[in-house]
């Protein structure tokens, strides 16, 4: 019996972590870059963003995100 214990919460573990990565992924691709390599071959470089509302809230939960993403992989390789 503990053999299908650990199956049903492993499974469980890998469709958070799948979820929690596909939630990662939406969440980078849907935030703005005011600059990054278009800054180094002479595009314009934006000194200081500071982001309000929405870019804020995207920007703190790929954050979040990314830390949950983390210690689920952590987790997954110890159990």
């Amino acid at each position: 019996m503990p053999i299908i214990r650990y199956n049903v919460s492993m499974s469980a573990i890998v469709i958070i972590h799948v979820g929690i990565a596909l939630l990662l992924s939406i969440s980078i691709l849907l935030q703005h870059r005011a600059s990054g390599l278009s800054a180094t071959f002479g595009g314009s470089g934006a000194t200081f963003v500071q982001r309000r509302g929405a870019e804020k809230i995207l920007y703190q939960g790929s954050i979040w995100l990314s830390i949950a993403f983390f210690a689920l992989a952590i987790l997954r390789w110890y159990i």
